[in-house]
């Protein structure tokens, strides 16, 4: 591991730690030569999630897209960030248990949807208008009625 302050390739690895779901691995490393620590994160190499958008175009899954749109959702709501990591975080790890590395658009926002339907009416209902393309007043309305 090259050091970010001096590019010297020999560092020591101080502590190592497993994230809670064992997908990731953080170490905090020390430069033998300006002793300075800094932190890698280490995940496991997949396949790559290939999303079928609505229009047939393919593109890579990115899951920073994915949080992206769900903390949009979750502005001005009690979800926090942590909370939004681990909808982030299942998702991701139930795609990847899919027999097919191709998913629709469609899937992940039902996928979206029904958790946040499960924790915040109000976000499930902001998610709910972007991703079922509501047109107008009345497809809000048959949304509210179905959550009341």
């Amino acid at each position: 591991m090259k050091c970010p302050f001096c590019n010297l390739t020999e560092t020591e690895v101080v502590e190592t730690r497993d994230s809670d779901d064992l997908g990731t691995t953080r170490r905090r490393r020390e430069c033998s030569k300006c002793g300075k620590r800094f932190t890698t994160y280490e995940r496991i190499e997949t396949v790559p999630i290939i999303v079928i958008k609505k229009d047939g175009r393919k593109e890579q899954f990115d899951r920073n897209k994915l949080k992206h749109g769900i903390i949009k959702s979750c502005e001005k709501t009690l979800v926090g960030i942590e909370e939004i990591e681990k909808i982030v975080d299942e998702i991701e790890r139930e795609l990847r248990g899919f027999d097919s590395v191709e998913v629709e658009s469609k899937k992940i926002g039902q996928m979206v949807a029904t958790r946040l339907k499960k924790i915040d009416k109000i976000a499930y209902i902001r998610f709910a208008s972007v991703f079922r393309r509501f047109v107008d007043v009345e497809d809000f309305e048959r949304e509210l009625n179905k959550l009341l």
